[in-house]
């Protein structure tokens, strides 16, 4: 992802440097992480900020990818996890986004026992959490 970050200069930021183990295939997760990752980058405008943290919760592990980019309109954030949400919009530089990858990651999340939401935060970019069962 950094070289998508660094065509739009945007500082990719992980707050938090500890080691949390999740039960969970890596392959799918690995999936996730870089299609939350993807969309930040996509509709942060240049020299934005995405920030990924993680943190315990019980016998969950939390992540979440934080933008401060455009949004998500009110409208839509209830459509974003399921098919034919009709999600489809342009990042910051018209990048093309049709919001199936959304839809992967609930599924995926879902097979291996997790959580995924997403909030708007008040015009200042959009944060995506999902959890995961702790290993």
């Amino acid at each position: 992802m950094n070289s998508s970050a660094e065509r739009k200069k945007i500082h990719l930021l992980q707050s938090n440097n500890s080691a949390h183990y999740v039960f969970a295939d890596h392959n799918m997760v690995n999936t996730i992480v870089r299609n939350l990752i993807s969309n930040a980058i996509k509709f942060t405008a240049d020299k934005g900020l995405v920030n990924i943290s993680t943190r315990i919760l019980d016998e969950e592990i939390q992540v979440c990818v934080r933008d401060s980019g455009i949004g998500l309109p009110e409208d839509i954030v209830d459509k974003l996890f399921v098919m034919n949400g009709s999600t489809e919009r342009e990042g910051t530089t018209g990048e093309k986004g049709t919001g199936l990858g959304l839809v992967l990651c609930n599924e995926f999340i879902k097979k291996n026992k997790g959580r995924i939401w997403a909030q708007n935060n008040n015009g200042k970019g959009a944060t995506f959490c999902f959890t995961l069962p702790r290993a």
